[in-house]
């Protein structure tokens, strides 16, 4: 009969291979905690620099930047000159800050009334805004900068991004439709014209034109420049 006993050496050897087989899986556990406290020191780090970021830097700026931004207004009192040079001053100090960034389109919208148009227009060019009724109005109005620069061709193009991100509001998306109708009358396109006067019929029948017009007498006045 064959005996189940392990001589010594055997004993030894089975024990020397399990000790290395642990020590081996100690030291990778070892290594994957040293990981995860490297991992998990990063992110402490991170989070401590994002929330001296926000509370020591960011916050105070964003605030600082929104209550240069008001005082324009006081400063200015219905001034477009004193507005204008006050709302480039905080937009220039405070780039991309909440303050900023609005000071772009407020003195865009002076430098318009100046009739200053190529200034307004590259004031208005570094406002971004993830408000639609903003950025609508911002892309409207560098559509008027452009159209009274006599480009064309780039205030439809401004036009057509107002529509394009106000296209359910009844109100800014109709009045883009009416400036892009107006230029492709001023190029004598009557029938691009008459395309954005049925879309304002067909998609914003409630739209008022505030003159005493109605929609369709725009549109019997383009048929009839097309001989209709």
């Amino acid at each position: 009969m064959a005996s189940n006993d392990k001589n010594p050496q055997e004993e030894a050897n089975g024990i020397e291979n399990l000790n290395s087989h642990l020590t081996s899986a100690g030291e990778k556990l070892a290594n994957n905690k040293k990981i995860i406290y490297w991992a998990v020191g990063i992110i402490v780090l991170i989070g401590a620099f994002l929330a001296a970021y926000f509370f020591i830097y960011r916050n105070p700026k964003l605030n600082k930047s929104y209550e240069a931004y008001n005082q324009v207004e006081l400063d200015a009192m219905g001034n477009d000159s004193i507005a204008a040079v006050k709302y480039m001053e905080v937009a220039k100090k405070y780039g991309n800050s909440y303050g900023g960034n609005l000071a772009y389109f407020d003195a865009g919208m002076a430098l318009y009334r100046l009739g200053k148009y190529k200034e307004a227009l590259a004031a208005l060019e570094k406002f971004s805004s993830k408000d639609e009724l903003l950025d609508a109005n911002a892309a409207i109005l560098r559509g008027d900068c452009n159209v009274n620069l006599n480009k064309y061709p780039e205030a439809i193009k401004c036009f057509e991004e107002a529509i394009g991100i106000a296209k359910n509001n009844s109100e800014i998306a109709p009045r883009a439709l009416l400036k892009e109708a107006n230029v492709y009358d001023a190029q004598k396109k009557y029938a691009d014209a008459l395309k954005c006067y049925e879309t304002i019929k067909t998609q914003y029948p409630e739209f008022s034109l505030g003159n005493g017009m109605t929609i369709d007498a725009y549109i019997e006045r383009e048929k009839a420049r097309l001989g209709q």
